[in-house]
């Protein structure tokens, strides 16, 4: 098995705990982007995929995440599962991003809830919103607008895969005697592997 298959085994079994363990969202993750000028922002998404191209997740293309990972195709995950070992887990992905391709965007966009593919034609995603009824009105003229038939995929949304150069695994510890490794990929390709300190 190489390092990377290591990386990706070992995320995927303690994914596999989170769901085991009964946390609410355990897909839940913060995505860190960063303007080309380097100012940073974070938010909660969720995971929705992933495999060995990386990890995936689904926005509005023209939002402010879509913006910024267009401009600096560069992003950082992290999860944290509180439930998992002796004081919580934290998995920390960082990479580049590239935009996960129509076909297989169109094939999670179909099986949405109705009311999210509604939404995502509804919403201006992170745009200035006068009201909360300019919304709701814009999700009944959704509604109308695709009454009786399939809510196609909005043209500007997507996702992004994050294809990881490096994955930490942070387990804690009581007094903050923490263990972490780190899998790192060289420029050359090759995975390596080390400890750090907590």
């Amino acid at each position: 098995m190489t390092l990377y298959a290591e990386a990706l085994a070992t995320f995927d079994a303690l994914f596999a705990q989170a769901q085991a363990a009964g946390i609410p969202e355990p897909t839940a993750m913060t995505v860190a982007t960063a303007t080309p000028g380097g100012l940073p922002s974070a938010r909660m998404a969720l995971l929705k995929a992933h495999d060995a191209r990386g990890f995936v997740f689904y926005t509005h293309l023209d939002g402010r995440k879509g913006r910024e990972l267009q401009a600096n195709p560069n992003a950082a995950l992290l999860f944290f599962w509180k439930a998992l070992g002796d004081d919580g887990v934290q998995v920390r992905v960082e990479g580049e991003v590239e935009i996960v391709d129509g076909a297989e965007a169109g094939t999670y966009f179909a099986m949405r809830p109705r009311a999210s593919q509604l939404g995502a034609w509804a919403s201006h995603q992170s745009e200035t919103l006068d009201t909360r009824e300019t919304f709701e009105q814009r999700f009944e003229d959704a509604e109308r607008e695709f009454e009786g038939r399939d809510v196609p995929r909005p043209p500007r949304w997507g996702g992004f895969r994050v294809v990881p150069r490096s994955i930490e695994f942070w387990y804690g510890a009581q007094f903050r005697l923490h263990e972490r490794y780190l899998y790192e990929r060289g420029e050359d390709g090759v995975w390596t592997k080390r400890m750090l300190y907590p």
